[in-house]
């Protein structure tokens, strides 16, 4: 079952629950001696052309300083060498932007447009409720309970969402007997609310969708969705080095 729902794990519970990198590195740099001697042993092997060992040794220095430039900077020149040796593009690319986020934070620019038109057109209705799975705060959503039964009537498709114990779920081609709440719309109006163009409530004022049972479960689930940063950093301490 930590296969299927995890991936795969060695069997060895030392990996089955580790701590995280912010918790654990303080403890492995202070039994190495410290940030000095750290990065000596990773300049050596650098030199070397060790390039993944040092690595390991100082991305656990950067967790625990994050604001230690010299880290960061060799961090990233063994990140960038490594990098370089990689046949593949995926890991290539994976190393080389770390280097440049330690050196010089996390790149800045115009946000991805994840919800483009076609990409909601093509997207199964069950991705999306996944995806509202996904940004559920469950901080946000703790005591709440209900179930809402939405129709399609012009695809024939028929769905189930139910939030309990702080999680999102649905199903497809289901309804429940007894739900709080069913939105009844069509495909291609339900689709404008997919790309956050419009709401439920606004297409129920505007005629384009029905809502019978309890509409306030709608802003309940609404108002328990986070809102993601797009401009995250990979590393510690890269985000306040881009906004300086």
């Amino acid at each position: 079952m930590i296969n299927r729902y995890l991936g795969y794990w060695d069997g060895n519970p030392a990996t089955l629950v580790p701590l995280s990198p912010r918790d654990s590195a303080p403890l492995f740099v202070e039994m190495m001696g410290g940030s000095e001697k750290i990065i000596a042993k990773g300049r050596q092997l650098v030199a070397a052309g060790q390039y993944l060992a040092a690595t390991e040794i100082l991305n656990k220095l950067v967790y625990a300083e994050p604001g230690n430039r010299e880290a960061k900077e060799l961090l990233a020149d063994a990140f960038e060498q490594y990098g370089y040796q990689q046949e593949s593009s995926s890991l290539r690319n994976s190393f080389l932007a770390a280097a440049l986020e330690l050196r010089s934070g996390i790149p800045q620019g115009l946000p991805l447009r994840v919800a483009s038109p076609d990409t909601i057109r093509a997207m199964p209705v069950e991705l999306w409720f996944d995806y509202l799975g996904i940004l559920l705060d469950s901080r946000k959503a703790e005591g709440l309970a209900f179930v809402i039964n939405v129709v399609l009537p012009d695809v024939g498709e028929r769905h189930v969402l139910e939030l309990s114990n702080s999680t999102l779920t649905n199903i497809g081609g289901v309804q429940a007997a007894d739900p709080d709440l069913t939105i009844t719309i069509d495909r291609a109006d339900l689709e404008a609310v997919m790309m956050r163009k419009t709401t439920f409530a606004a297409q129920a004022a505007a005629g384009r969708a029905r809502l019978d049972g309890n509409a306030k479960v709608l802003e309940q689930l609404m108002g328990c969705l986070a809102q993601f940063d797009q401009y995250f950093e990979i590393l510690p301490g890269t985000k306040a080095a881009a906004a300086q």
